[in-house]
C-alpha cells in the first residue's frame, strides 16, 4: 500500500485556488459529517472535503492529489451499506452534491444526460413530465454517481435489470486527471473492449464519473401489487421460483418474512398478515393475466391469504414502507445496531440460501429480518444486536459469515448490490479466486499510485 501524504495548510491554500474558499473545509462539521454512511462500519475522518462543480475542477484536483500521493474518495448521498464511501487513509473527500443537473432529456430515444450528484428520486420527478423513468429502485435515494459506482439494483430488476444494464455512455476522469469518454448512446456496440462497464461497480476505484447517459423506459400505464401469506417460508419460496419458471414477467417479485412485516405492521400501520409474504407486481397492458397466473400459482403452493393492494395510492404506500424497512427496523429496536446482509444466489438456489439463513441465525440465537429481491435471487438479512456486546458482535460475524460463505458455495456472490467496500474484501477472495489478480493489475495500472478509494475492495 502506498505512503500518503497528510494535508498541509499549503495543499489546503491550493484546492482554494483551485476552486474557492467556500467550496473546500477543514470544518469538524463537515469532516465528521462525510466521515460516516448508513452502514456499520465505524466512523473515518477525510482532512478536507471538496465540492467541484465541473468535470474541469475534478481532472484539476486529481491532477494535484496523484502528483502528491493524496487519496480522493468520491461522495454521493452517504446512503451506501458497506462503507463504500469512507475515507479509509484520509486525503479528500469530493462531494459531488453541486453537479446535480440534469444535461439534457433526449426523450425521442429514451435517453437523459445527468450529472453525478443528481440523486434518483430528483431524476424521476423531472422526467414524470416526459412519460418517462429510469429504472433501477434501491430503497434509499441515492445519488446517480453512487448507483453507478455500485452497480445498485433494487426491487425492479427482475423486469428492468441493474444499473449496469441502463447505463450507456459515461465520462470519466482517472486518477491522473485525464478525461475518458466510454460506451456510446446506442443501444448496443461491438467495438472493442467493453470499458464501459468497467467502470460501473467499480466503487470508485477506477476513476470518478462525471456524467452519464442513462437509458429510461415508459411510465407504465397499470400496476397491480399483490400480496400473498404463505404459514411457512418453504412455500413462500418455492412460489418464487414457479413464477419465475412460468415465464410471467412481473416488474417485482419481493420476498418478506414474519418478523419483517410484523415490523411494518407496527411501524407504518399496515394491515398485514403476520406470515412468510411476496409482494408481486405487474404492469403494462397486460398485467391482469400475470395476475391470475401469479395467483393461481401461490394457491398451488397453499398461500393462506392473497389480496391486491387496492388502487395506486394503496400501492405506493405498500412500497415506500418496504423501502423504509431499515428506518422502521430502528424504531422498533432503539439503541441496537443492525448488521446487514447482501447475497445473491441462482434463482433456483434461492429457497436453499433463505432456510440456511433461518437455521443459521437460530442456532447463533439471534433476531434477524429477511427480505430481498426474490425475484433476482437477492437476500437482504438485517441482524439486530447490542452495538457495544463483544459477545453479541462475534456471534452476529460468524453467522454473518457462514451466511456469505455459504451464497458462494451456491455459485453465488458475496454481494448483490450493496458492493465490496470495506465489510466483503475478504469474502471476495474466496469469490473470485485468481480473477482478483487481474482487478488488481488492471487497479494498478488505472491507478498506480492507489490514490482513489483506497481501502475497498481489496485486501491490503
Amino acid at each position: 500500500m502506498p505512503t500518503y501524504t497528510r494535508l498541509t495548510d499549503e495543499h489546503i491554500a491550493q484546492l482554494t485556488a483551485m476552486l474557492d474558499p467556500e467550496r473546500v473545509s477543514v470544518k469538524a462539521a463537515d469532516l465528521d459529517q462525510h466521515s460516516r454512511d448508513q452502514s456499520f462500519h465505524e466512523a473515518h475522518l477525510p482532512e478536507a472535503v471538496i465540492w467541484p462543480e465541473s468535470t474541469e475542477e475534478v481532472s484539476r484536483v486529481l491532477r494535484f492529489a496523484n502528483a502528491n500521493l493524496i487519496p480522493v474518495t468520491a461522495w454521493g448521498a452517504g446512503t451506501s451499506l458497506e462503507g463504500n464511501s469512507l475515507a479509509v487513509y484520509g486525503g479528500i473527500v469530493m462531494d459531488f452534491s453541486r453537479m446535480n443537473r440534469i444535461l439534457n432529456v433526449r426523450a425521442e430515444d429514451f435517453q437523459v444526460d445527468v450529472q453525478p450528484g443528481l440523486t434518483r428520486l430528483e431524476l424521476n420527478k423531472a422526467l414524470q413530465r416526459y412519460g418517462l423513468f429510469f429504472t433501477p429502485e434501491p430503497g434509499a435515494n441515492a445519488s446517480i454517481g453512487g448507483m453507478i459506482a455500485n452497480n445498485a439494483s433494487g426491487i425492479k430488476t427482475i423486469k428492468y435489470g441493474a444499473t449496469k444494464d441502463n447505463v450507456l455512455r459515461l465520462e470519466v476522469v482517472q486518477a491522473n486527471g485525464d478525461v475518458l469518454h466510454v460506451g456510446t448512446r446506442a443501444r448496443k456496440d461491438s467495438s472493442g473492449y467493453d470499458l464501459l462497464h468497467l467502470f460501473v461497480g467499480s466503487e470508485g476505484t477506477l476513476g470518478l464519473v462525471t456524467e452519464a447517459t442513462l437509458k429510461l423506459e415508459p411510465l407504465p400505464a397499470n400496476y397491480s401489487a399483490t400480496l400473498a401469506a404463505f404459514r411457512a417460508i418453504e412455500p413462500a419460496i418455492q412460489t418464487v421460483v414457479d413464477i419465475v419458471g412460468a415465464g410471467l414477467e412481473p416488474s417485482a417479485l419481493e420476498f418478506v418474512d414474519t418478523e419483517t412485516i410484523r415490523a411494518l405492521r407496527l411501524d407504518k400501520g399496515l394491515d398485514l398478515v403476520e406470515a412468510p409474504t411476496l409482494i408481486v407486481e405487474f404492469n403494462g397492458t397486460s398485467d391482469s393475466e400475470g395476475l391470475v397466473s401469479a395467483q393461481a400459482i401461490c394457491e398451488q403452493n397453499g398461500a393462506i391469504n392473497f389480496r391486491a393492494a387496492s388502487g395506486l395510492e394503496e400501492r405506493n404506500r405498500l412500497w415506500e414502507a418496504r423501502h423504509h424497512t431499515y428506518e422502521s427496523l430502528l424504531r422498533q429496536h432503539p439503541g441496537k445496531a443492525q448488521q446487514i446482509v447482501d447475497v445473491c444466489v441462482p434463482i433456483s438456489r434461492y429457497p436453499e440460501i433463505v432456510l440456511y439463513a433461518n437455521d443459521v441465525l437460530t442456532e447463533h440465537g439471534l433476531l434477524g429480518y429477511k427480505f430481498g429481491h426474490a425475484g433476482d435471487g437477492n437476500l437482504h438479512i438485517n441482524i439486530i444486536h447490542e452495538p457495544d456486546s463483544a459477545a453479541d458482535i462475534e456471534r452476529v460475524q460468524a453467522a454473518y459469515a457462514l451466511i456469505v460463505e455459504r451464497a458462494i458455495d451456491l455459485e453465488g456472490t458475496a454481494t448483490g448490490e450493496h458492493g465490496v467496500g470495506i465489510g466483503k474484501r475478504k469474502f471476495i477472495v474466496r469469490q473470485h479466486g485468481q480473477a482478483l489478480n487481474v482487478m488488481r493489475q488492471i487497479k494498478d495500472l488505472l491507478d498506480p499510485n492507489g490514490i482513489l478509494n483506497p481501502g475497498k475492495i481489496f485486501l491490503e
